[in-house]
């Protein structure tokens, strides 16, 4: 039997059960990828992170989904983060985590509410773009309800970034998961992308600037309550295509789940050539144990 400790981190909520929930598993250097897969989809979470030592970095972090490893994702990075901290292994004020995107530079400050985590993702990469009625057509929306073009946007983990018109058409989309099988076979997406559309509403939930939205497909969770990856990958899109006034802004997500999250994002550089997002926001360290295997 090996034992390993573990943490829940609520991420992007500074309230219990709020946000996104990431467990956290140290000493994971021995555990195989369907190890990880299984125990991601013991938890019924979206995402788990698995921490190794690193030789270029303060440690290195796998993520898993239900169904397989991706390269970055965002809210875990937060939570490891958090768990780093809560345990007093890594005190900032600069952590490095070595990732499949590369090195991820997470800060840590103190706020009023507890310590807050700012990680700065990868130089945006732009990638093809989609037509308006095949993402609304894999979204159960009206080409009508997205607004200008849909396009393949990565900060380490990429995302087809859609602009939806509404909170009324956010609340309306609904996941076809046999079109978005045979969306995917179309574009031929690549490794390391997400294949569900992220939404995105110039309007907020409650305190925010924006709202987003991302629903998955089996064998991971139906909706994905807070999606930090997706949230620097959005922030350069719509700062690249024009959709903000100034480069930073206030993110929400989760709110339609009642798990509201919260993220203050910074994209870094000009319009024309954005060269870095910064994704800052609180967490909760909800539990902590030992997972025994």
């Amino acid at each position: 039997m090996s034992i390993h400790a573990v943490d829940w981190v609520d991420a992007f909520t500074s309230q219990p059960m709020g946000g996104n929930g990431c467990a956290v598993v140290h000493d994971a250097a021995a555990l195989d990828a369907a190890t990880c897969i299984r125990f991601v989809r013991e938890t019924s979470l979206v995402e788990c992170t698995f921490l190794e030592p690193s030789d270029v970095a303060d440690v290195k972090v796998r993520y898993f989904l239900a169904s397989h490893e991706i390269p970055f994702a965002g809210h875990p990075t937060v939570a490891t983060a958090a768990s780093l901290y809560h345990r007093g292994i890594l005190t900032g004020p600069m952590m490095t985590f070595e990732t499949g995107a590369g090195i991820i530079p997470v800060e840590l400050t103190e706020g009023e509410g507890g310590p807050v985590f700012t990680m700065t993702q990868a130089k945006p990469e732009f990638g093809p773009t989609a037509s308006p009625e095949e993402v609304a057509d894999v979204m159960g929306l009206g080409a009508a309800d997205i607004v200008g073009t849909p396009q393949l946007v990565s900060t380490g983990l990429g995302f087809f970034i859609t602009v939806v018109k509404s909170m009324a058409a956010m609340k309306a989309a609904k996941l076809d998961v046999d079109a978005l099988r045979a969306f995917g076979a179309k574009h031929g997406v690549p490794d390391g992308t997400m294949l569900e559309p992220y939404l995105v509403t110039l309007e907020g939930a409650k305190a925010g600037d924006t709202f987003a939205r991302l629903l998955m497909a089996p064998p991971s969770p139906p909706e994905d309550p807070f999606t930090g990856s997706a949230t620097g990958a959005a922030a350069a899109y719509l700062w690249h295509h024009g959709h903000l006034e100034g480069p930073r802004y206030v993110a929400e997500q989760g709110h339609l789940m009642e798990r509201p999250g919260q993220a203050d994002v910074e994209v870094l550089g000009p319009r024309e050539a954005p060269e870095g997002v910064r994704v800052c926001g609180q967490t909760h360290v909800l539990m902590s144990g030992d997972l025994r295997l």
